[in-house]
């Protein structure tokens, strides 16, 4: 799978918790970091709302696409 550099711009506190959460479990923040944003991933697509608003948008994008087309 190819990779993308991403820079997550966190608060020190946020960052000190996530180091040692990420230490504890044996993994590097990078991968600590990945599941966590998987895991949300995840739960939001099993979200009925959730899903509904991203019909709403996608739609929406579509028909702004669709005119800049023509």
């Amino acid at each position: 799978m190819t990779k993308k550099t991403t820079t997550v711009r966190l608060d020190e506190e946020l960052s000190a918790t996530v180091e040692m959460v990420a230490r504890t479990e044996g993994v590097s923040m990078n991968t600590f970091v990945a599941e966590a944003l998987q895991d949300r991933i995840e739960k939001v697509r099993k979200d009925a709302e959730f899903m509904s608003r991203l019909a709403t948008l996608v739609e929406r994008d579509k028909a702004i696409l669709d005119r800049l087309a023509r």
